[in-house]
Formats: structure tokens, sequence, C-alpha cells
């Protein structure tokens, strides 16, 4: 599940260069087009966030090998959020020059290269490089994926947004659950995660082959770096960033010391924390299209957005004080919880926009700022991890951030929102 970048979806689908719509065709051959193009975006987006995923159920492993802290091995997670973040301006100038289609397809290519790379050895610096690169291939492809929804799903953008998010979830889901067992098959962890580039190249195969129904050869990536006219001097745009850094922090967390909690303070085996894990994530994936589409589409989001906080916090509590005894509550509890939230805070730029140009410059200043915490957040649980030798303090401070995004949520309301879009620029 996303992040920061992910809830710039919503928004990027709406502020994107506009294309004219492909004519409607009942034909079989238009529909079986577009459903080989929804296809290789679902595989596209599978491969952004597998070489983040795939490092913690391994994270043991790594920590003996290059003799590294809690917080040192944190930096595998840290390096390419933080250069997801840094790197995503660098989309733009890659879609202008190459095209959407060319642009995606390089983005797969880095993210392919620098996986495989990993598994040439054992090296802290090489591991650290890698996971850069990678993380500025994850911020090419996923920067532009969205006007590619634009472009050739405009008729359809919400539902192909949510294959496209399915396909973030579920391709962590997988490489959360399958790296302990394969490294264990192999007998090498950088294999484990070298592993994961077959994954990319079957993501640039099926782009490449899905050309001719993606039909970007001559469409452009979005225009403008992405930083330019944030609003920094909105209320209404720093409490959807409030939210939304939250949300990312609270993932990349999740994302990178659940596992490794369940097997140092819940006692579990290195497959089975990785499993847990797994099925946490392939929840999230569930609520995320089942939570908003119970909830309806109500003008007032803050009850959704209370409730799916309130769970999610019970699962960082949980995990945190009794990591060994009631664990699948927790895991239903965060996923259900957070993945709902997920999805909420991703339409909260568009819901809470005058027009799709403002939608854009929020959903911007929550991805600039959430990427920036959620680089932060797995460092600090990892210092915290060596400073008390366990969870709890770590999660005692995730579950407090959680209740404290009640705060911002309480005033997203209705009557809020349009109090504040005056000042909003």
């Amino acid at each position: 599940m996303s992040e920061a970048e992910d809830r710039l979806t919503a928004a990027r689908v709406a502020a994107a260069p506009e294309r004219t719509a492909e004519p409607s065709s009942s034909s079989a051959h238009d529909r079986a087009a577009l459903g080989f193009a929804a296809v290789a975006l679902f595989v596209a987006a599978a491969n952004l966030r597998p070489a983040i995923a795939a490092v913690s159920p391994l994270v043991d492993r790594i920590r003996t090998d290059l003799d590294l802290s809690a917080t040192g091995v944190s930096l595998l997670t840290t390096v390419p959020t933080l250069a997801m973040g840094l790197c995503a301006p660098l989309a733009a100038s890659v879609g202008r020059r190459w095209g959407l289609q060319k642009g995606v397809l390089l983005g797969l290519a880095v993210v392919g290269l620098a996986t495989a790379a990993r598994g040439l050895g054992h090296s802290t610096w090489l591991q650290l490089v890698c996971a850069a690169v990678v993380g500025t291939g994850i911020a090419i492809s996923q920067t532009l994926l969205p006007a590619v929804v634009k472009s050739r799903f405009a008729d359809r953008a919400g539902l192909v947004t949510g294959i496209y998010t399915a396909g973030l979830g579920l391709g962590g889901a997988v490489a959360a659950g399958a790296s302990a067992p394969l490294a264990d098959a192999i007998d090498s962890w950088p294999g484990a995660l070298a592993s994961w580039a077959v994954l990319a190249v079957a993501g640039m195969v099926l782009w490449t082959a899905a050309k001719g129904s993606l039909r970007l050869e001559h469409v452009d990536g979005p225009k403008g770096p992405v930083t330019s006219g944030l609003p920094w001097r909105s209320g209404l745009a720093w409490r959807i960033t409030a939210v939304s850094a939250g949300n990312s922090a609270l993932y990349y967390c999740e994302l990178a010391w659940i596992a490794p909690l369940l097997h140092d303070d819940g006692g579990l085996g290195e497959a089975r924390a990785g499993f847990m894990l797994t099925v946490m994530i392939s929840i999230q994936v569930v609520a995320m299209l089942a939570v908003p589409a119970l909830l309806g589409e109500r003008e007032d989001k803050r009850f959704g957005l209370a409730l799916t906080t309130v769970l999610t916090a019970v699962g960082f509590l949980g995990f945190g004080f009794s990591p060994g005894t009631g664990t699948w509550l927790w895991v239903v509890a965060m996923g259900v919880g957070h993945g709902g939230l997920f999805t909420l805070v991703l339409t909260l730029p568009v819901a809470a926009a005058r027009d799709a140009t403002q939608a854009g410059r929020f959903a911007a200043m929550a991805f600039f700022v959430g990427y920036a915490c959620a680089a932060l957040g797995p460092v600090v649980v990892g210092t915290l991890r060596d400073a008390t030798g366990d969870y709890r303090l770590a999660f005692g401070l995730l579950t407090a951030l959680t209740v404290l995004m009640l705060l911002p949520i309480a005033r997203l309301s209705p009557r809020h929102i349009e109090k504040d879009q005056g000042t909003s620029a």
C-alpha cells in the first residue's frame, strides 16, 4: 500500500494533461485491448513495492551478516523512500523527453537493474546504493502511471485507479510473504532480494507488448515540476498534509518493522512473520476498495477517517504490547483500519479542492512532506529499538501519532473546508 505518491494518484488523474478520450466501442477487439492495457498497468504497479517490502522479513539475517544495528538496517527502507520523494521531479523531465510509454519502461528498467545488483554481495554500501537507485526507478514509474490512467482510461479512471492501487498492495504483499522462504531455498538473502528483478523483467516485457493497447506513443508526461505553486500558506492544505504525512509514516513503519517485531517480540519464525505481514497487506488491499464502498460518497469524510484511524491505532497498540497474543486481531485491525484509511486519505486532495489545479497542489504538498516523514519513521523506530531492546516504546509512539491524526481530521468538515478554500492557493 502507497503511500503518499499513491494519494497523489487521485489528484493527478484529475489534473494531468487532458487528452481526447478514445471513442466508445462495443467491439471485442477494443475491449480486449483495453483489458490488456489494464493488465500491463497492474503488473507495472506491482513492481513498485517488492524491493522495499522484501527487506522486512529478512531483517535479522541482514543485521547479522552486515553487523548493523536496528537503526542501520532501517536505512534499507528509509533510503529508497527518500529517493522516491527527491527524484519524483525527475519523472516530469523523463515524461516530457521520452513520453509516457518509454518513461514508465525506463523506470521499470532502473528498478530491475538495481534490484538484480543486490545479489552481487553482502556489502552494506552496495545494498544502500542499490536501494537508492531502486527508489529512483520507482519515483519515475509511479509518478507517470497516474498520467497513463488519465490518458488511456479517462472514462474509467476510478476503476483503473483501484486496479493500480491493488497492484501496489499485492506486489508488496507477495514480496513480504515469499522473501524469507526464498532466502531459505537458495541460502542467500541477497539472492532473495535480487530475485524480484524477475518481476521487473516481466513488467517490462508486458508493458512493451501492450504498447499498441496502451496507445501512449505520442503522449507526454505531466507538464512542469511537481513542486511549483505549493499552497504553503493554506491552513486547509496543511491539515490535509498532516493527515497524509502521518499516514505515510505509519505505512512505511508497518512495512519495515511489523515482521521483525513479530519475530523478535512475538516469537514467530521469519517465514511465519513474513506470512503475517502478507496477510495484513492483503487485507489492506481488500479494505482499500471495500471501506469506501461501504461508507458511500459522503461529503463529510470525518466519520470514515476517524473510524479507520482508531482501528489503525488499536493495531499498533496491540502489536507493540501484545505481539504474541491476539496477533490475528491486530492483523485484522491494522488491515481493515489502515487499508480503509489509505484510500480515504487518497481522496482528500480531490474532495477538498475547488478544482483540479488546486487538487494537484494539495496533493503535491502532501506528497513531498509525506515522503520526508515516511523516510524518518523507520529510522526513529530502529533507533528506539536499539535504545530499549524491544518495540514497545516505538509502537507506543506510533499509536500516539495515529491518535493525534484525529485533530486535523476533526477540522475537515465541509464547513471548515468551504471556509478555508478562499485562502488556499
